[in-house]
């Protein structure tokens, strides 16, 4: 089953094409995901890509919050990946700038900053849709960190928060059943989710999207923490909600045994 494009944010970066406002990839075929550490935050990254003297963009951003923006069309170059300094990625193409043959994803944070859940989950859907876009395979040499592009300046990069083994491990797994997993009706539980996901194991948490569908993944779990929102008629669904936010909020904390 093919996956589709996880929910986006549209935030165009005039900082695409070689030469600037060149469409497409002068005939080259994307090979490859390059994630990236944004040292900073989601919204200093949009706005530094909106900066033409910035000279600098990729195709996407994941902040910490599970929102993906979207900077340049992923048709079209974007200008994370061209510097190449003593690379380890076996792949490069002799003259060709890699630019042309990747695509670029941005993760809000520091280096050595662990991901929160819902920022995995979010940049987990928009690989499997990349993936499935471009239909490569997934190993060590077809999803990369920068660092194998240029191991003097980004050596740090994405850095070793980096969710790596995990990030394999589920893509190369597929679509398989999740125990437990907690869904959100919008990011705003995330916090209540996340005291939740801790107390089974810290199981996969995933936020509805605007039209307040199921993730196929959490809908396939064998047990569905629903916090907030309407049943979504899971088999086994654990409803967590109430009329209004607090008393969502009183449910979760009676499931914690909070007083």
């Amino acid at each position: 089953m093919s996956s589709s494009k996880p929910l986006t944010i549209q935030i165009p970066s005039p900082n695409y094409g070689l030469p600037r406002g060149t469409l497409g990839r002068a005939g080259n075929n994307v090979i490859a995901i390059v994630d990236h550490i944004m040292s900073g935050t989601l919204v200093g990254t949009d706005s530094w890509f909106q900066n033409p003297t910035s000279v600098v963009s990729a195709h996407f951003g994941v902040g910490k919050n599970g929102e993906i923006h979207q900077y340049v069309d992923i048709n079209n170059v974007a200008w994370a990946n061209g510097v190449v300094d003593k690379p380890s990625w076996p792949l490069l193409i002799s003259n060709v700038n890699p630019n042309y043959y990747t695509v670029s994803i941005e993760h809000e944070g520091q280096s050595g900053d662990q991901f929160t859940e819902v920022q995995y989950q979010a940049t987990l859907g928009l690989h499997r849709w990349l993936i499935d876009t471009f239909g490569f395979e997934v190993n060590d040499n077809t999803i990369i960190g920068h660092y194998r592009l240029d191991s003097v300046d980004k050596a740090e990069c994405p850095g070793p928060g980096f969710p790596w083994a995990r990030l394999f491990k589920d893509l190369q797994g597929g679509s398989d059943v999740l125990n437990i997993a907690v869904l959100l009706y919008t990011k705003e539980d995330y916090w209540a989710g996340a005291d939740v996901a801790a107390k089974n194991g810290n199981c996969a948490i995933f936020v509805r999207p605007d039209d307040h569908s199921v993730p196929a993944d959490a809908k396939s779990a064998k047990q569905l923490i629903v916090i907030g929102g309407l049943t979504t008629g899971h088999p086994n669904e654990v409803l967590l909600s109430g009329n209004t936010k607090y008393d969502s909020a009183a449910a979760v904390a009676k499931y914690l045994g909070i007083k």
